[in-house]
């Protein structure tokens, strides 16, 4: 009977653990959801640390992915070095070959929630190494602080710091950038950071050198509206749950588990704020097939004190989506990638919506069988297709 009784406790683990109700339509689903076990795993055994009060859930995360950053190593075809810009912690790809001109330039931003993530992590290494040597570019992979240890805007300074530094004549010359070709680019939260600093450089008149392209892959837009149709059809996406997208947007303004609360409510935002919602009102900046008969609900308003404690969530600099028009207008030419099975999937939209009716050039690349995470899982088919594509785009584009 205890054999018994211990098997099905087993084989309800691994169904648990291992089955995962993916879309029909995703590609390589068994690899996928080996891949998804190893989170779950890690992430049930983090949130089991943090309930016995051994360590902070990111924190936690932050030393077990430790173990997956490599050195700075440079190989036949690029050199690679670690530095710092501004005192931001940077690494950067330099082709080696000779180029007769300048070269493109690239500043890139990884993802992680801004709370996790590093330039030296396995799949960032091996993205800005393709970008070098396939676009012969110059790629800066920079850091920037992380929560818990960390909130906003420390993240957004950390990386406009060290894109102005970059920006600077004396810095492209020295390492062979032609100024009238810089771009930024970043994915998830790095997306986020990437179209914060774009719409700031717009407006600093003490940047004299412009960025040609801006490269969002997936980008998280806006913490105002948590009940958007993506957020709603995303309990069982793939790698980025709605809970712990919100979880993310929280711990980037604060440790206060309220905050967290009140935004799984969709009940944060102040009567006081609430004419921010025109800004990312789904109803009317979501195309008709992604509102899939939903009807929208404006968010119940919140306590002024949760605003007044942690105004990240209210600024422009968080939230890229509450830029007016004026600032949309002067950026530069848009790549933006979204994907079917992507909480962030609405927040891409609206914000290629935005710019479009805002005069900007924009390429929108829609992945129907894509998901939060496949631009950077290598060895898995989607993510060579997503690569080639935004290659081919900066090979264009930049």
């Amino acid at each position: 009977m205890g054999k018994t009784i211990l098997l099905l406790v087993a084989v309800v683990l691994v169904a648990y653990y291992v089955y995962v109700p993916l879309p029909g339509d995703i590609e390589e689903p068994w690899k996928l959801m080996l891949q998804t076990t190893r989170l779950k795993v890690m992430m049930d055994l983090v949130s089991f640390a943090e309930l016995l009060g051994i360590n902070h859930y990111m924190d936690t995360i932050q030393i077990l992915m430790k173990f997956q950053e490599l050195p700075a190593t440079s190989d036949e075809n690029v050199t690679v070095t670690d530095t710092a810009f501004n005192s931001v912690p940077v690494r950067i790809y330099v082709p080696k070959r000779k180029s007769e001109s300048l070269r493109r330039g690239l500043f890139f931003i990884h993802g992680g929630g801004w709370c996790l993530g590093s330039n030296a992590l396995l799949e960032y290494d091996l993205l800005a190494r393709q970008i070098a040597e396939r676009l012969d570019a110059v790629v800066l992979s920079t850091n920037y602080g992380l929560a818990p240890k960390y909130h906003f805007p420390r993240q957004f300074e950390d990386v406009y710091d060290a894109l102005r530094w970059f920006l600077q004549e004396d810095i492209l010359e020295r390492y062979g950038v032609d100024p009238q070709r810089v771009g930024v680019s970043g994915d998830s939260a790095g997306g986020n950071l990437a179209a914060a600093v774009a719409q700031q450089i717009v407006q600093d008149p003490d940047v004299k050198t412009k960025l040609k392209v801006q490269a969002l892959v997936y980008p998280a837009l806006q913490a105002l509206d948590m009940n958007l149709p993506s957020y709603q059809e995303g309990l069982y996406f793939p790698i980025l749950s709605p809970l712990l997208m919100t979880r993310f947007w929280s711990e980037y303004f604060t440790t206060d588990r309220t905050l967290e609360k009140a935004m799984l409510l969709n009940q944060h935002v102040p009567m006081e704020s609430s004419h921010l919602f025109q800004f990312v009102n789904w109803s009317s900046l979501l195309p008709e097939r992604y509102k899939k008969g939903y009807f929208y609900k404006s968010p119940t308003p919140g306590s002024s004190e949760l605003s007044k404690k942690y105004p990240g969530f209210l600024d422009v600099k968080a939230c890229p989506l509450l830029a007016n028009d004026n600032i949309l207008s002067q950026l530069p030419r848009t790549y933006i990638i979204t994907c079917q099975y992507d909480v962030l999937r609405d927040d891409g939209l609206m914000y290629a919506m935005r710019l479009q009716n805002a005069g900007v050039h924009v390429t929108h690349h829609h992945v129907e069988n894509g998901f939060h995470g496949a631009f950077t899982l290598h060895g898995f088919k989607i993510s060579y297709r997503l690569q080639n594509q935004y290659f081919s785009w900066l090979m264009e584009n930049l």
